[in-house]
């Protein structure tokens, strides 16, 4: 997994960060936010609307497998803790809130609100670690062109609806691949010069859905598949699209794909 998030903070603390310390000088200036006629959307028949965000990212190369993996999962801890559904990044609640002990689970005092706390904590990191897990295993049995975070409501009418698109990034080994460090590096500038998440209200606590499109012969048991899922038209939307610039992609036949949804809804907790 890639280093601790970073706080949110405000663009001119940005290179402080620490998937910000450094510029990519090998690879040339790269356009992050294009905007042009040529970037098109997965689904052309999904319309965006004024509250929709659209944030293209093109890579100088190509991408592996492993990196889309892990694009997707840092991208769901990301929006879990932009969302308020995390009280801290990810990495962080790993380090503050311990495993509980054998005595903890024994003793009959009453818990205090600290070990309250501590226990949602645990509840929720070990979900999302599962989903994460699982996120992993299926990465390695089949291609996965898209990937949906949906947060509140349902599958099919989410309150806030999050958008990976992966179609653009063909399928390369890692010794011809990029490095995924840096490439994570200009997914989040990418997305914190967006400014995706600035105008949105602060939420309640809302589960969290994670559907991902994989071929229908992969053999996946833990992700349940949705034979007739319809992509949702409402709710706030962000989409970020990747592309590795140059390189062609062979098509892929999505008739053979199928939306693969989470068998667990995260929740989210508050300290």
């Amino acid at each position: 997994m890639a280093s601790p998030e970073p706080e949110v903070q405000c663009p001119a603390a940005v290179p402080d960060l620490e998937w910000f310390e450094k510029p990519e000088e090998t690879h040339g200036p790269l356009d992050l936010l294009e905007t042009n006629s040529e970037q098109e959307l997965s689904n052309p028949t999904e319309a965006f609307s004024p509250r929709d965000c659209l944030v293209p990212v093109v890579f100088p190369g190509p991408v592996s497998q492993e990196g889309c993996c892990q694009f997707t999962c840092e991208l769901l801890k990301h929006i879990m803790y932009q969302r308020q559904q995390l009280p801290l990044p990810y990495e962080q609640l790993k380090h503050f809130y311990r495993k509980p002990q054998a005595e903890d689970v024994v003793r009959k005092k009453p818990l205090t609100t600290t070990e309250v706390n501590s226990r949602k904590c645990q509840k929720t990191l070990a979900e999302l670690e599962s989903v994460l897990s699982h996120l992993e295993d299926l990465f390695s049995r089949t291609l996965v062109p898209r990937v949906l975070i949906l947060l509140g409501g349902n599958a099919l009418s989410p309150k806030e609806f999050y958008e990976l698109d992966l179609s653009r990034l063909g399928p390369f080994s890692a010794d011809q691949s990029l490095s995924t460090a840096a490439c994570l590096r200009r997914l989040f500038r990418a997305i914190f010069l967006a400014d995706a998440f600035s105008e949105l209200q602060a939420p309640p606590l809302m589960g969290t859905i994670v559907m991902a499109l994989g071929h229908r012969d992969c053999g996946e048991d833990w992700f349940r598949p949705k034979l007739n899922y319809r992509v949702p038209s409402r709710g706030h939307k962000l989409t970020v699209t990747l592309s590795c610039g140059r390189s062609s992609v062979p098509a892929l036949d999505l008739e053979d794909y199928v939306w693969f949804q989470a068998p667990v809804t995260l929740k989210g907790f508050h300290e």
